[in-house]
């Protein structure tokens, strides 16, 4: 079955995400230093079929390129050679970080364990991955109208109460 991989690129860090077969969740995968990505997304191929990348593409809040961008469109160039075949799909970043930082609290992962800047990396790229599969989907966000900052709500569609 096809996976679609959601990567949260960083000069040091690159979190990855992996779909279920049905393309309707995302877990976290791993945390792989940054110069080893493509050995290891090449390794995961042999065992797994990729359909898509989603990349995590960094812009800050009023939309113009944010610092990271520059080495993301980098990585995107390695990519693109290292696997011509698999479309890419970039996806807004923004956010991320703060929202895996709240899902770990939420999920009760203890202060100490929350440090590891690899949980983050990994579960940031969870929520890039799940963004992109839910924004394909047309799913609908149930929660509470203002549990999602405005700038997020693009990717959602809220139920009329």
């Amino acid at each position: 079955m096809d996976r679609l991989i959601g990567i949260d690129y960083g000069r040091r860090r690159t979190g990855l995400a992996a779909s279920d077969p049905l393309g309707i969740f995302a877990s976290a995968l791993d945390t792989v230093d940054s110069t080893k990505i493509i050995d290891y997304l090449k390794k995961y191929a042999e065992k797994e079929t990729i359909s898509r990348f989603i990349v995590g593409y960094p812009v800050n809040l009023d939309g113009s390129p944010a610092q990271a961008q520059a080495d993301v469109d980098t990585f995107l160039k390695v990519l693109a050679k290292a696997f011509p075949d698999i479309p890419v799909s970039l996806e807004d970043e923004r956010f991320t970080s703060v929202l895996a930082h709240r899902f770990m609290i939420d999920g009760g992962m203890k202060a100490k364990d929350r440090r590891d800047k690899k949980s983050v990396d990994r579960i940031s790229a969870a929520i890039i991955l799940q963004g992109y599969l839910d924004r394909m989907s047309g799913a609908t966000f149930s929660g509470a109208p203002d549990a999602v900052p405005d700038s997020l709500s693009r990717n959602i569609t809220r139920k009329k109460r």
